[in-house]
């Protein structure tokens, strides 16, 4: 939890008030809804929501009190807040009270550019200082041999002597000629991975044309209410008005190419993003073979594979019969395997005999092969009869 907020109805003060953490758990997303609108707040686009108190480790935020906010903003502000380090929390806040910024919207946007302003907490280190302000000048980042060559006790007094800087309760800011630029417009977020996430779209209202810049970014897998407020803050009230764009996914690039954005829907993507998230990265390697094998042809189908790895068996890297059968016999764990005997092992005829056996295939990751006794079709359309077969890989 990054901030605490006690909301309340500024025009109903007697409705009482919500306390809120924010950013607001996936898990907790519908119970602290049902909490704001039952003080009639929590829009999902206007600002509603009078802030009576903020607990946060960002102290600047207490400016926030008694100012009227939208739930989202401050949402997204968390989890912008939830990524800085010491040195960025240092920069968000001095700068913060230097510009005297109050409104979300700039509150966010200084997020995305407060990293460009040099903070002094501590000035015993004056190496160190003129190093960090080098740094700050040249997009946070510079070669080891220009930080090498650099007199960083001779930067930072030049930089203190400069008489350019502001004493703040979060240390003297030196802004460097920071521009508090428009990143975020007031309705549309910029696209920012707080956390891992298997689907990444980008959705747009069709009565936009293709290139707008309203972009409204989903992180799959997310809950309903995460959703639906998502596309109400983006105008979008009929689900046959969205364009997909698929941005980024952490699933294997066999199952990108399947997914054609044109005839997918918002739904079936978040239960592939579901039943994907959970799987390891050897389950995805997995996953890409499978769907070589089988061929799905829509998301609905692959989230079906996904639910069903169990009924496949896969040998990673075998891509020849005799590579099938090493695996099967030195690593599948169905084997007592003794290495002084290695050179009386027929790998390659052991493995010719379980292929006459099953439904498998060489595929760039390895042998697959399916071992339940339904057709893939009824996997892939949902059937739940198929059972594994005996003696199937782990």
């Amino acid at each position: 939890m990054m901030i605490q907020a006690v909301l309340g109805n500024p025009h109903h003060p007697e409705y009482g008030v919500a306390t809120i953490p924010f950013p607001i758990p996936h898990d907790q997303c519908a119970h602290c809804m049902e909490l704001l609108e039952a003080l009639e707040i929590g829009d999902a686009v206007k600002a509603d929501c009078q802030v009576q108190e903020i607990n946060s480790f960002y102290s600047v935020l207490k400016r926030m009190e008694m100012l009227t906010v939208n739930v989202e903003e401050l949402n997204y502000l968390a989890k912008r807040l939830d990524s800085f380090d010491t040195g960025e929390a240092a920069q968000f806040q001095a700068m913060a009270h230097k510009l005297e910024l109050f409104e979300l919207k700039d509150l966010i946007n200084l997020t995305f550019c407060c990293q460009q302003a040099t903070v002094i907490t501590d000035f015993s280190d004056l190496p160190a200082v003129g190093r960090d302000h080098y740094m700050n000048l040249h997009g946070g980042s510079a070669k080891t041999e220009e930080l090498d060559a650099l007199d960083g006790e001779e930067t930072a007094r030049m930089l203190i002597e400069s008489g350019s800087g502001t004493i703040t309760p979060y240390g003297v800011v030196y802004d460097n000629g920071m521009k508090l630029e428009q990143v975020y417009d007031g309705r549309f977020f910029p696209c920012y991975y707080y956390e891992p996430n298997a689907i990444t779209v980008a959705v747009t209202s069709k009565a936009e044309p293709e290139d707008t810049e309203h972009i409204t970014w989903l992180f799959l897998p997310m809950v309903q209410e995460e959703i639906g407020r998502a596309l109400q803050r983006a105008g979008i009230a009929d689900p046959a008005d969205v364009r997909l764009r698929l941005e980024d996914t952490q699933l294997p690039d066999e199952v990108d190419v399947l997914l054609d954005m044109e005839q997918e829907n918002l739904a079936d993507l978040n239960v592939l993003a579901q039943a994907a998230d959970a799987l390891s990265s050897d389950d995805m390697k997995k996953l890409g073979a499978v769907v070589t094998l089988a061929k799905p042809q829509n998301a609905e189908q692959a989230k079906n594979l996904v639910e069903n790895l169990d009924l496949f068996d896969f040998a990673p890297g075998a891509h020849s019969p005799a590579e099938y059968g090493k695996y099967m016999i030195q690593r599948s764990g169905h084997f007592d395997y003794d290495e002084n005997l290695d050179e009386f092992y027929d790998y390659e005829g052991y493995a010719l005999q379980r292929m006459n056996e099953e439904d498998g295939l060489f595929t760039g990751r390895g042998y697959i092969a399916y071992k339940g006794y339904t057709s893939l079709a009824e996997i892939m359309d949902g059937s739940q009869s198929s059972h594994m077969e005996m003696g199937g890989m782990a």
